[in-house]
């Protein structure tokens, strides 16, 4: 079994991870109801998308008491 030659310095090693840090996600304001979506996304609150209704939302139900 081969075994490496040198050993990778810390900083190649922070080279190479660097790019492995969370992004923040970007969020902006629903235009019909105000909740906070990801751009270039349908609202999954009311479902429009540049101010058309794309998706049909079926409204909440009450739970029935027993």
């Amino acid at each position: 079994m081969s075994v490496p030659k040198k050993r990778r310095t810390s900083s190649s090693v922070g080279r190479r991870r660097s790019h492995h840090a969370l992004k923040t996600v970007s969020l902006i304001k629903c235009s019909k109801c105000g909740k906070s979506v990801e751009p270039h996304k349908a609202c999954s609150f009311c479902g429009t998308y540049r101010e058309r209704e794309i998706i049909k939302i079926k409204e909440k139900t009450a739970k029935s008491e027993k």
